[in-house]
């Protein structure tokens, strides 16, 4: 099963990234398959220090802002407790990870990541339809170079609905943001 959430990681000076990520979650979250792409900040990272923190978070607005290099600020962090890296204070449930092995033949990398700690926070906030089509809009907008406009605006389309209809002030921002980048990606792509 796919679970989507934040990921932290960390270069060997230190210096912390976050990134939406959507591992495969093996067992009861005994380990993760994590897929980053050749060449992100994310993969230099877990290539360096063999080291993340995977988190479960019901904040959509900061994935989606993540997922489209629009964090204006870092979230508040704290230290890891087993690994070198940092853990989100807002988050619900935390799952620290070191690599044990590593597939980079293809452009979309497989990284076998072993739990040696979780903690939790706070509970769940709960599902909500708005959440969920933020998520998914955040994940078309990661897309637009691989997926044809029309799929990705007819999945828009529908989409925002669930948004309208469910979300509250922070959804009803992130799925705007998300349709705003998607719709710069595809201005200025008709510019060059």
């Amino acid at each position: 099963m796919i679970v989507e959430g934040l990921l932290t990681s960390t270069n060997a000076a230190g210096q912390v990234n976050v990134a939406p990520m959507g591992p495969i979650v093996q067992g009861d979250f005994e380990s993760l398959l994590l897929r980053p792409f050749r060449g992100s900040t994310t993969f230099s990272n877990l290539l360096e220090t063999k080291t993340a923190v995977f988190h479960v978070v019901d904040r959509v607005d900061v994935i989606a802002r993540a997922a489209v290099s629009r964090l204006e600020e870092l979230p508040a962090t704290v230290a890891a407790t087993v690994v070198s890296g940092v853990v989100l204070a807002d988050c619900c449930r935390w799952f620290e990870v070191e690599i044990t092995d590593i597939d980079i033949t293809n452009e979309r990398s497989e990284m076998q990541a072993r739990v040696v700690y979780t903690g939790q926070r706070r509970p769940f906030f709960g599902l909500n339809r708005a959440r969920h089509a933020v998520i998914e809009a955040a994940i078309l907008a990661t897309r637009v170079h691989l997926l044809p406009r029309e799929e990705i605006e007819s999945a828009l389309r529908f989409l925002t609905p669930a948004v309208a209809k469910t979300g509250g002030p922070a959804e009803t921002d992130a799925f705007r943001m998300l349709q705003q980048h998607i719709e710069h990606h595809y201005v200025g792509e008709a510019s060059r």
